[in-house]
């Protein structure tokens, strides 16, 4: 006998991220699509702003609503996803956690676990700082047990997927030393998201790579944080993001120095890897000289990993990637909200 469906509703629906969230929620087996809201697109119904959905049975007869609390409410939704600018997410979080449902947000509001921290980056006072310690950070392959039970998720940024997924279970290990590390990230330009700006104008992204956000790039906080949990002690590290001119994918090469003997790193690095992700159907080990590519990810909730020893300078190099708005932001969520519901982790995710 099939479990019920989940009612679902998506606050924010009509970005990039909130669109490949729709995208992959009316085909997921267990979802029962009830809200998706905008101020933008209210009152237009779900297949005139985004046809790419019309003939699928669970949006027929579905519009966008404003995002209003008591509205979303009304329609029995039992969890939210909310595609939200950070410190907007935190306005809904509130009302919708007292009335009982389950969030998982997409933004920035409520990955970190200290406010000033959050002050630090994203340049304002945390509008929600009691719920820091409430929130689960949404990256299942560490947090799947405590994911279970959380009513507050804080799905973690596309460049933080691409690095700690590699990096983590290495730290963990000993395998690096955790001073030293830079990382050198590539990102398609729906990374950054749905707004007019020159310097994302097609004239100015083709044809063009160019590096941005260094030396503190907003994400460096929640890197940090979890690199220091898996540490066990402060870590910091350069972070050096980049366009290139493509719609999706992240492709990240990490820098650190190899701790103890070279020749055994390789052998201990697949161990590392096969013990952390053994039960981690989205991680995909490629190996020692296995270089990750872009176009082997999109539009999927893989992130890939590869690796080389380099003998002469005493360097790992990793390799890493993921869709930017799959694993690193919408399937990722899906697959968080999946845990948080008991139902099979790859549930509406395996697409290749």
């Amino acid at each position: 006998m099939k479990s019920p469906k989940v009612r679902v509703a998506v606050i924010g629906a009509s970005g990039y991220t909130g669109q490949e969230l729709l995208r992959l929620l009316v085909m997921h087996p267990q979802v029962d699509l009830v809200a998706v809201t905008s101020r933008q697109e209210a009152g237009r119904a779900l297949t005139s702003v985004f046809p790419r959905l019309a003939g699928a049975p669970s949006v027929e007869g579905l519009s966008f609503i404003d995002p209003e609390i008591e509205a979303i409410v009304a329609t029995g939704a039992e969890a939210a996803f909310l595609a939200l600018p950070h410190g907007v997410a935190a306005e809904f979080a509130v009302p919708l956690l007292e009335r009982g449902l389950r969030l998982i947000d997409l933004s920035a509001d409520f990955r970190l676990r200290d406010a000033e921290v959050y002050a630090e980056f994203y340049g304002h006072a945390h509008p929600a700082p009691d719920l820091l310690t409430r929130a689960v950070y949404g990256l299942p392959e560490f947090y799947r047990e405590t994911l279970a039970a959380a009513d507050l998720v804080a799905s973690p940024g596309c460049y933080p997927t691409s690095i700690l997924v590699p990096l983590v279970p290495l730290v963990r290990k000993g395998l690096v030393k955790p001073g030293g590390i830079a990382v050198s990230s590539l990102s398609g330009v729906s990374g950054a998201g749905k707004k007019a700006e020159t310097s994302l104008l097609f004239a100015e992204v083709n044809e063009s790579l160019r590096a941005y956000g260094a030396p503190k790039h907003r994400h460096l906080s929640e890197i940090e944080q979890e690199l220091s949990i898996a540490a066990d002690e402060k870590v910091t590290i350069s972070f050096v993001p980049h366009l290139m001119p493509v719609t999706a994918g992240i492709l990240t090469t990490i820098f650190c120095e190899a701790a103890g003997d070279l020749e055994t790193l390789s052998a201990s690095i697949k161990a590392a890897y096969a013990e952390v992700y053994a039960d981690s159907p989205f991680v995909r080990i490629r190996g020692e000289g296995g270089f990750a590519d872009t176009k082997h990810v999109v539009r999927t909730n893989f992130v890939d990993v590869g690796w080389v020893v380099d003998r002469r300078t005493g360097r790992l190099i990793l390799s890493s990637a993921e869709d930017n708005l799959g694993k690193g932001a919408g399937s990722q969520a899906i697959q968080s909200f999946n845990v948080m519901f008991g139902l099979p982790e790859t549930a509406g995710l395996l697409q290749f």
